[in-house]
């Protein structure tokens, strides 16, 4: 389907450029009072915009839609290719929609350099949803290389005591990951041809040592951005030192990364190398929903809490995505391996209203008292009702609450999962104990009770949340419930395009 505007262009350029327009707004250290309205008009704009992805979206087909194709570097045969299906549409949805919510938490919040501030979020949404409109893999590689530039400065600039160090392990991990990827990609430019085109490399037949090393080098890129375990360990220490801004999008937005790129190009490109290294996936995953839950549990600083609670959900994104061929095996149903995948697809979207607007409630206590610490709070609700109102409603759906959409991810997951073997199905199960565990336990500590005497003189004079506050919270309630009650807006608009990929995999591998 084509466009009678370029959509996706305009959603990548609009804020890249409205960032750089932001940045001529300020002059040395004093920001103009017009900053804020310029970014968060901007933000809104481009949100707008989004809109006619979904709405004019054709969920009757698989094909690419809202293309856009031009010459790019001739000498290499790349081309400036842009498009989405019901994989990837959602993705930039979400993207739009939260850097709205982003620019407006740091209205009041941000006093330092905040033209640079505002700059940077709006650049960095520009690229990540050139990150999932991409269909040429160098345009998809300088999308994804460059926008870690924005979330470098921004934990680098405005984050805690520890910011270089968090910044650099960020930096390190993302971008050395990423290397093995590009090689892998001249790989496939050789064997297709010379070709850069995504959907040319749907179409390689690989020998099984190729698409093991292939899969192998996009592990390496996709494992870290996930974070997958054994290589999360940046992702808390980036969380605890970005600023509030940074920790939403860095959890709502730039983890899906990793699992759109398994959907993008693991799965689709190396078949084979995938069904033979599902285990690997599999046991990754259920090591992140159970280990990984457990070291949740024991955390003291809210922020590390909520990072270690994203590792393991986005571990249920991972193995809805790659039980499908256990699925095949047992049943040969293809809407069986569907529920997983639009199970772990819907997973995604809901942690990214959840973990936001978790990240968003610390941030708020944080601007209060300057603590993270769940030791330095008691009794909240005596004196922030209305926060502590939202505080648990987002608890409760990041435990996976029926009616919320922290439930409704999981619980297509676990059933398929189910369908390909019932330990696996036991063992992510566990999550709904682990998360009610560790996310009801923190709340109860910083939320309920008589505030303590030793608390009088700070938890005590706290201020509830600001007409701001409350808007922003609303808003991400909202999400959480409509689409925990009502999941089938984004099943329609992915079924088609999931069933397609399923049967491409199989029948391929």
């Amino acid at each position: 389907m084509s466009a009678e505007l370029p959509l996706l262009s305009l959603l990548i350029w609009l804020p890249i450029l409205g960032g750089i327009w932001v940045l001529t707004q300020s002059k040395e250290n004093e920001d103009a009072p017009a900053v804020k309205p310029i970014a968060l008009t901007i933000a809104l704009l481009t949100f707008l915009f989004s809109l006619p992805l979904y709405f004019y979206f054709d969920v009757s087909t698989a094909s690419m839609q809202f293309e856009e194709k031009l010459p790019w570097i001739k000498a290499l045969n790349t081309h400036y290719h842009l498009g989405v299906d019901g994989i990837s549409m959602p993705l930039i949805l979400l993207t739009t929609f939260i850097t709205v919510l982003v620019i407006l938490s740091a209205w009041d919040v941000i006093k330092h350099r905040v033209a640079q501030y505002m700059a940077a979020f709006l650049i960095m949404e520009g690229l990540m949803n050139g990150v999932f409109a991409a269909l040429d893999a160098m345009l998809f590689y300088v999308f994804w290389e460059a926008m870690l530039v924005p979330m470098f400065i921004i934990i680098g600039v405005w984050g805690g005591v520890n910011r270089i160090y968090a910044a650099v392990k960020f930096f390190l991990y993302t971008f050395l990951g990423s290397v093995l990827m590009l090689i892998a990609f001249l790989y496939m430019y050789k064997e297709s041809g010379g070709q850069f085109g995504i959907l040319d490399f749907h179409q390689l037949h690989l020998s099984s040592t190729a698409q093991t090393l292939i899969f192998l080098a996009f592990l390496a890129a996709f494992a870290v951005k996930v974070p997958m375990w054994p290589v999360h360990t940046w992702l808390p220490d980036a969380h605890v030192e970005a600023p509030t801004g940074g920790s939403v999008v860095l959890a709502a937005i730039m983890l899906k990364m990793g699992t759109y790129g398994f959907l993008r190009f693991s799965l689709p490109i190396t078949p084979q190398a995938s069904q033979e290294l599902a285990w690997l996936i599999i046991l990754l995953s259920l090591i992140a929903v159970v280990y990984i839950g457990f070291v949740a549990l024991v955390q003291q600083d809210m922020k590390k809490l909520i990072a270690y609670s994203s590792i393991s959900h986005m571990g249920f994104v991972t193995l809805g995505f790659f039980i499908i061929f256990s699925i095949m095996a047992n049943t040969q149903s293809v809407d069986i391996a569907a529920m997983g995948v639009e199970g772990a697809l819907i997973q995604m979207i809901s942690h990214g209203f959840i973990s936001g607007a978790l990240f968003l409630c610390v941030g708020v206590l944080y601007d209060r008292l300057h603590s993270r610490q769940i030791s330095s709070y008691g009794g909240v609700a005596n004196t922030m009702p209305r926060f502590a109102m939202f505080a648990v409603l987002f608890a409760m759906a990041n435990a996976g609450l029926p009616g919320t959409s922290g439930f409704v991810g999981e619980f297509m997951v676990i059933l398929s999962s189910y369908q390909a073997n019932f330990w696996i199905a036991f063992l992510a199960a566990t999550t709904l104990i682990l998360g009610a565990a560790y996310t009801l336990w923190m709340i109860k500590r910083v939320i309920y009770g008589v505030i303590p005497e030793d608390k009088l003189e700070t938890v005590g004079r706290l201020s509830d949340i600001n007409a701001r506050e409350t808007f922003i919270l609303l808003i991400l309630a909202i999400a959480v419930l409509f689409f925990g009650i009502w999941p089938e807006p984004l099943q329609n608009v992915m079924h088609v395009s999931v069933v397609n990929l399923i049967e491409h995999v199989t029948i391929s591998k």
